[in-house]
């Protein structure tokens, strides 16, 4: 995991940027790219060509010694500065054996060959489906003078594009590198690319079947109308999916870890990686891994619902385990460096985002740069208990593919930003390209929180449940969601409503639509961070690229139709869903 910034001037056509200029705008980037050094504490590096410019601040997790970036192709034509991780890159390199000599051992270097290849059928689409990982890139094409920037398939690594006044385009890993030199700055769309040849918008390379209702309604049943399994194949093909999935991703060179929350997507995680990292051993040595215990983290309030439940899990899965704790005037200290860091202003994110940035802090002290987490899980599975009130399946599947569909503007932005604050990289196994299509393929009656013959409702993420409670203990497989803000502790989202009621006049609010015309605040918890958010990143551009819509307990707008009690709320909390969460809002 990394940063980068991009600045490319193909306007001249073939004529080279002017030396002053090129000097210029190459000390411009360097101060754009110290913006995001936390991103990269290990190293940084720049390229400076005709007319592209990029540089690169290096957190080192596989090859640390020869990964520098910017990557040079073997041609020294090719350019190439990359964010993230690709799983099978040992794969490809040895479908490039004897064709291209590769010049380091970075997972990231595939892209180049990968190029070479597609580049002359243009069949970029083609080339970006045979990386599996969490990536965003900016490649730089010196004998064709083009480029080619892509992001993955669900956005967990943050891309942003901009222009400055003169229209050239600019590239960078955070908003905050653009912000102040850009004109315009927009999010780089997930799942896309855009080739310097092409007509200047991004093309959508990932398109899947299950995006549609139809193409999952007769997939394969794991259970009967009772709820009885008949089907196990379908929960086995649940766990292979995920064990592979976690297995890829623990390719590193430096120590890492595990996120416990207590929670049951963590906890799967983090018993699964238990599994293999008992196993490893160094690439290509016979030796035992440098990090051969596995250490887990958790973080909340004294005596808060995840703390509890995490320790059950680590003692369980025999985990290493660390609990670390924080205040509330902590947590309300650091909301600014928090809102700085994540770069958005909505009220989910800032409330999750703090605690997971002080822990991010803890982590990092103890040497470890590297930590695997459950976030995804809910979004392919149904696991927010607003799911519950889905009137059918093919409305329970259509909210998943939307909660898909957003996973970049929130909890793929927490995770990344909030550990990266700290130069911490996270990795998301439930968001594995293939275990995508194993959990969103499935059947979506499999997945729904039907009534059982007992009339019980089923509980949510029963399948997820069933294809680990093995791996568990039992009051940790079936312990009922949590929402990161809300486990915690309580007292944290309790506090932060209290105190904006306090600190936002009615009177400032209700002129908010004259201080803030783009996406006037709709609560006072939100306007408080508006008002830190533009402080910090004053555009209207900027403003413009966080999310904006009502919803409850994490559920779209759409979503709202389901209850009609919900016409009125706008409460991102599980707490919100009376009659389902155990310590519902009365």
């Amino acid at each position: 995991m990394c940063g980068f910034v991009g600045c490319f001037d193909l306007n001249s056509g073939s004529a080279p940027i002017a030396e002053g200029l090129k000097e210029e705008l190459r000390a411009q980037v360097l101060e754009m790219s110290k913006k995001i050094r936390h991103r990269g504490p290990d190293w940084s590096g720049v390229y400076t060509g005709n007319n592209a410019i990029l540089s690169h601040e290096r957190l080192s997790i596989v090859d640390p010694l020869s990964g520098k970036q910017p990557l040079v192709s073997d041609d020294e034509k090719i350019i190439l500065a990359a964010n993230g991780e690709i799983y099978n890159h040992k794969a490809i390199r040895a479908k490039f054996e004897g064709k291209y000599n590769f010049r380091t051992g970075s997972d990231c270097e595939v892209i180049i060959p990968l190029y070479k290849k597609y580049r002359e059928s243009g069949d970029f689409t083609a080339m970006i489906e045979e990386l599996s990982g969490i990536f965003a890139f900016a490649l730089y094409d010196s004998a064709h003078d083009t480029y080619l920037i892509a992001r993955d398939e669900i956005g967990v690594i943050p891309l942003y594009q901009g222009w400055d006044k003169a229209g050239r385009y600019y590239v960078a890993s955070e908003l905050k590198a653009l912000e102040g030199e850009c004109q315009t700055i927009e999010e780089f769309p997930n799942g896309s690319y855009l080739y310097g040849k092409d007509d200047g918008k991004p093309v959508r390379w990932y398109k899947r079947d299950w995006e549609s209702y139809d193409a999952v309604k007769n997939a394969p049943k794991a259970t009967d109308e009772k709820g009885d399994v008949i089907n196990p194949a379908v929960i086995e093909k649940v766990r292979n999916g995920l064990e592979s999935a976690v297995k890829a991703q623990l390719m590193s060179d430096v120590p890492y870890g595990v996120l416990l929350s207590g929670g049951l997507d963590s906890s799967i995680i983090a018993a699964v990686t238990q599994k293999f990292s008992k196993k490893r051993i160094e690439t290509d040595s016979k030796e035992a891994a440098w990090w051969p215990q596995l250490h887990s983290f958790a973080v909340g309030l004294e005596g808060s619902p995840d703390l509890i439940a995490a320790q059950k899990a680590a003692d369980y899965i025999g985990t290493v385990h660390h609990e670390v704790h924080f205040t509330i005037q902590e947590a309300l200290d650091a909301l600014p460096d928090v809102i700085y860091h994540i770069e958005t202003y909505d009220i989910t994110t800032v409330r999750a985002s703090t605690p997971m940035y002080l822990l991010a802090r803890v982590i990092k002290s103890m040497g470890i740069k590297m930590v695997l987490s459950g976030e995804g899980s809910d979004e392919l599975f149904g696991g927010y208990l607003y799911f519950h009130k889905a009137p059918n399946a093919q409305e329970f599947h259509e909210e998943l593919v939307r909660k898909m569909s957003k996973l970049h503007l929130y909890d793929c932005l927490r995770a990344n930003k909030s550990l990266m604050a700290w130069g911490v990289e996270g990795r998301v196994p439930f968001l594995d390209k293939d275990f995508i299509d194993i959990a969103m393929g499935l059947n979506p009656s499999d997945k729904m929180n039907i009534r059982l013959s007992d009339g019980k409702q089923r509980m949510e993420k029963w399948i997820l449940r069933k294809a680990f409670e093995d791996l568990l203990p039992e009051s940790i497989a079936w312990r009922q969601k949590e929402q990161f803000s809300d486990g915690v502790g309580y007292n944290w989202i309790d506090t932060l409503k209290k105190m904006t009621e306090e600190k936002v006049s009615d009177a400032e609010f209700a002129r908010r639509e004259n201080r803030f015309p783009v996406n006037p605040p709709k609560t006072k918890e939100e306007y408080y961070y508006r008002e830190i958010y533009s402080r910090l990143f004053p555009s209207d551009s900027a403003a413009r690229c966080v999310p904006h819509e009502a919803g409850v307990a994490c559920s779209t707008a759409k979503a709202l139709e389901w209850d009609a009690a919900w016409k009125n709320m706008d409460e991102p909390s599980g707490r919100a869903i009376g009659g389902v969460h155990l310590e519902a809002y009365k």
